[in-house]
């Protein structure tokens, strides 16, 4: 294997579908690599939103350092160029130390960003332009974009309302099409990707149900309820898997039941279409959540077999 006999620090990711284990799996790898974890969730990235997107606890954060967890306002975006941008440079940062990263989540883009060196148009969201845009309406607006910017019509659909408006506002913003600003760079050290999955979808069920009563006795409820009364209940943020149904139970709109039931079944059609995501990139080696030997047999799978793991200390 030549991942870790390469004279430059590489970078493991561990992807997957929510609630395959990714979290339980990286602790363990990077206290045996005395290494650290590098968070890839879009939701953990924000401040506030603890309990109902299953951050790492405390007492987790204290084993092994976290990044890219906390670092931005719940009224604030985060774009994925700013991700891409902390996240180079923290495994920049590390590699610098000898520190052979963790990159671990199911935010595929924010992976890809990564592991794919993505170019990315850095243009902020601009609501008012967007506002202007979207009352044109969604065939006026493909119409614009085949003029100002055919290439990248040619890979959009004429419905595809949202990235019709982002390529439009990229032009707009730029000057340039945003056709001209996409492409990939990857980075020049050794990545190792890992993918948890349950080949079971009753397992994965199993799964997602436990975690959802363990977020609700911790106190996932309460959370919700601060957020709305601090932010308002139109923040988009609350609109997100699990705080949407719970805010819906909280308006008096459905039971307690309900919600749980609904945080499941969403949180089931999301992982879904996690695991067709990270399924598209062969690259991948794919682990089943429930083994019980998994982690031993990912430790056999990441180190040299000609070299001791001293490697990492």
């Amino acid at each position: 294997m030549e991942f870790f006999n390469s004279q430059q620090p590489g970078l493991i990711t561990i992807c997957g579908a929510t609630a395959t284990g990714k979290s339980g799996l990286a602790l363990a790898l990077a206290q045996r690599l005395n290494s650290v974890i590098l968070s890839a969730d879009s939701r953990q990235v924000y401040r506030e939103f603890d309990i109902g997107t299953a951050k790492p606890s405390v007492g987790e954060r204290q084993q092994v350092p976290h990044y890219l967890i906390d670092i931005c306002e719940p009224t604030e975006t985060l774009t994925v160029a700013d991700y891409q941008r902390q996240a180079q440079e923290l495994i920049a940062h590390f590699h610098a130390q000898g520190t052979i990263p963790l990159l671990v989540g199911g935010t595929g883009l924010y992976i890809r960003s990564v592991v794919q060196g993505m170019k990315i148009p850095r243009v902020a969201p601009h609501n008012e332009l967007r506002s202007q845009l979207s009352s044109l309406g969604q065939t006026q607006l493909y119409q614009f974009l085949q003029q100002v910017d055919p290439a990248a019509a040619q890979k959009i659909h004429a419905n595809d309302e949202l990235r019709t408006l982002r390529a439009l506002e990229v032009f707009y913003v730029t000057g340039c099409p945003i056709s001209q600003q996409q492409g990939e760079n990857p980075p020049n050290y050794p990545i190792l990707q890992i993918g948890l999955e349950c080949s079971d979808s009753n397992v994965l069920t199993r799964r997602i149900e436990t975690r959802t009563e363990q977020m609700i006795a911790a106190g996932w409820e309460a959370e919700v309820k601060a957020l709305c009364q601090k932010y308002g209940a139109d923040l988009p943020l609350l609109d997100t898997l699990g705080y949407r149904e719970m805010k819906q139970y909280l308006a008096g709109d459905i039971s307690l039941s309900q919600a749980k039931e609904l945080t499941v079944l969403h949180t089931r059609q999301f992982a879904k279409r996690q695991r067709t995501w990270f399924r598209a990139y062969p690259e991948i080696e794919w682990f089943e959540a429930d083994e019980p030997a998994l982690i031993e047999l990912v430790w056999q799978h990441i180190q040299p077999f000609d070299s001791p793991l001293s490697v990492f200390s």
